[in-house]
């Protein structure tokens, strides 16, 4: 699955401690954020929603690229028979 960099702004001494004070106990800062942004995907998203997308990642990228592309020539299609 293609992933996507966050950027959010935090109080820099505040991003120093949690860094010094997981370093002590081994944690990573990155895993825990991904394991919170985790909790609220499953929060938020809709069950089905979840599962399509999860289904969506088993077909190899040449079948989804083969979609893509053939959903867009059903939308262009569409489009000129609406005119």
């Amino acid at each position: 699955m293609k992933q996507a960099a966050i950027t959010i702004k935090y109080d820099e001494e505040k991003l120093n401690a949690i860094k010094q004070y997981m370093g002590k106990k081994d944690a990573d800062l990155e895993a825990e954020l991904n394991e919170v942004l985790g909790k609220l995907y499953e929060k938020y998203v809709p069950q089905a929603v979840r599962e399509y997308i999860e289904s969506r990642e088993n077909v190899p990228p040449a079948i989804q690229k083969a979609n893509r592309s053939s959903a867009k020539n059903s939308a262009n299609t569409q489009t000129a028979l609406d005119d």
